[in-house]
């Protein structure tokens, strides 16, 4: 018999594989991998070919708690560092959380920001 917790953490698993099976980014366009816990928002862009993280982006680094507002930060860090290596596009992967909230307010700023996701 498995434990409630057990079950919600393969659930998560599940869905995170589900969503990343068609996404693979590259060096022309990379991923824009947006993660949630429950003190802090990440944001980052990672060619999977190479295996490496080009940019990235917390709520760490705003010296601040998870909110709006770091994540608005988030999303716009992200963007100018991009151009800043020449990144115009990326491939939007939201893991296994739902397109709503920080992770919306994430990716709308980027887009805000000329980042094409």
């Amino acid at each position: 018999m498995e434990s409630s917790v057990k079950r919600k953490i393969r659930l998560k698993v599940k869905r995170a594989r589900r969503v990343r099976k068609a996404l693979r980014g590259n060096s022309t366009r990379p991923r824009l991998c947006v993660k949630i816990s429950n003190k802090h928002a990440y944001a980052q862009l990672i060619d999977d070919e190479k295996g490496v993280t080009l940019v990235s982006a917390s709520s760490i680094q705003d010296k601040g708690k998870k909110s709006k507002e770091s994540a608005e930060k988030i999303g716009e860090i992200i963007a100018t560092k991009a151009k800043e290596i020449k990144i115009e596009k990326a491939v939007f992967d939201r893991g296994s959380k739902k397109y709503h909230g920080l992770v919306a307010l994430i990716a709308t700023k980027a887009r805000e920001k000329g980042l094409q996701v």
